[in-house]
């Protein structure tokens, strides 16, 4: 059954994955998951803690959390929503910004690493499956 459980098959490649990205962000002190965060609050008009947690399919109270040590680190603010004042919206400071445009460059060499293991053609075939799975 092991061999063929896409569930374990797949949670097992996401763990390696995301040692992988770890181990390239821990320089920076930031995790895979951090930087994913990061990387989806980075918009132009600061999205709601709905809309990121949809965005990177958690739960509200699993993001929150996944928010306090950014924001403790003083890289991500939470403020109220002016129009909605039960809504809270997220933006990156200055640090934040700073410290994303430091992990990007990361984040390229340590993706084009494992797109090379699996080749590209198949990365691309594969990522396409896995957002058909979203």
């Amino acid at each position: 059954m092991r061999v063929v459980c896409l569930c374990l098959n797949l949670q097992r490649a996401a763990r390696a994955t995301a040692r992988r990205f770890d181990e390239a962000f821990r320089p920076l002190g930031l995790t895979s998951g951090q930087f994913s965060l990061l990387t989806a609050i980075d918009r132009s008009s600061s999205p709601t803690i709905g809309r990121i947690a949809s965005v990177l399919a958690m739960d509200r109270t699993t993001l929150t959390a996944n928010l306090k040590p950014l924001e403790r680190r003083g890289l991500v603010a939470v403020t109220i929503d002016e129009a909605d004042r039960r809504s809270r919206r997220l933006a990156l400071t200055r640090e934040g910004r700073s410290l994303l445009g430091t992990a990007v460059p990361v984040w390229k060499r340590t993706h084009a690493a494992v797109e090379s293991l699996i080749g590209t053609a198949e990365a691309a075939r594969l990522r396409d499956d896995l957002l058909a799975l979203s």
